[in-house]
């Protein structure tokens, strides 16, 4: 199958830069992933929502290039699995789980975190050059970061930790960035500068050096207003996809999160909320 199959024109360009066709992923017997289509035109922001066990995670594996899907087509930055040499593939892809097993030398200084992004190290054993430099400084800017370049990583808030290895991501203007839960175990404010160095990426003009980003995440509130492409999963089944406005609604959502949610809208976001009079409801079915 060739990717510009059922490819979506953007700016011009008919290669979506994700493309899956009824994809699923099957361990022990068992169906964790099925049946998903989905189509992501290149440098939009999207999103993969879901509770706990939906299959974000799993989906979040086969886009970078991780995991080989059990049935289906899989089409990532117009080279299909099978044809593509994944490895080759991979390193225009990069994929952001702050609270993943791993973590950068804490020793190192902002820049020099950033600086890591070009070797693929989690601590800096190469000696960079001025222009590697330079463009390390170029990113911490882009989010926010410069006057912090010199700051050690240790020292740095959980917020401006994200922040730091959303530059080191970037450095080598990767053409998809994944965004595995980026928010996760912050504060108010440390999700909203989070968020809003999202936003920053499609503010400026757009152009090659721009992304496609996938932001994956179980709180709805937490995409940013660029969010032009949505996914809902629920035990590793396809809900919805489409625009925010055709994922993002009460039927859809209740569905999804297995409880009665209200949508309210604001500033080009959406936020979910559970009644109280329905948590007596929740506690006698589960929570489902």
């Amino acid at each position: 199958m060739d990717c510009r199959t059922e490819a979506i024109r953007v700016n011009g360009s008919e290669q979506p830069a994700i493309s899956l066709w009824n994809v699923g992923v099957q361990r022990k017997g068992r169906w964790i992933l099925r049946g998903v289509d989905w189509s992501v035109p290149r440098g939009a922001c999207a999103a993969i929502i879901g509770p706990n066990g939906s299959g974000k995670s799993t989906l979040a594996r086969i886009l970078a290039c991780h995991l080989w899907p059990t049935d289906g087509q899989s089409c990532i930055l117009g080279s299909r699995f099978g044809d593509a040499d994944l490895p080759a593939l991979r390193q225009s892809i990069r994929l952001l789980q702050p609270a993943g097993p791993y973590d950068i030398d804490p020793q190192l200084s902002a820049r020099e975190v950033v600086v890591t992004g070009f070797f693929g190290t989690l601590a800096l054993y190469d000696s960079p050059s001025a222009e590697q430099l330079a463009r390390a400084q170029v990113a911490l800017e882009q989010v926010g970061m410069g006057a912090m370049a010199e700051q050690a990583y240790t020292t740095l808030s959980s917020g401006e930790r994200v922040r730091a290895l959303i530059a080191r991501a970037m450095v080598e203007r990767p053409a998809l960035l994944l965004l595995d839960e980026p928010t996760a175990g912050l504060d108010l404010l440390a999700r909203e500068q989070v968020v809003a160095t999202v936003q920053g990426l499609f503010e400026r003009p757009s152009g090659p050096g721009r992304p496609t980003v996938v932001f994956i995440t179980h709180h709805v509130e937490e995409l940013p207003p660029a969010t032009s492409q949505v996914i809902a999963l629920r035990e590793g089944r396809m809900m919805a996809q489409g625009t925010p406005g055709q994922v993002l609604t009460e039927e859809v959502l209740s569905r999804v999160y297995g409880c009665p949610v209200q949508v309210r809208r604001s500033g080009g976001r959406t936020y979910l909320e559970v009644h109280p009079a329905a948590w007596e409801g929740l506690i006698g079915n589960g929570g489902r």
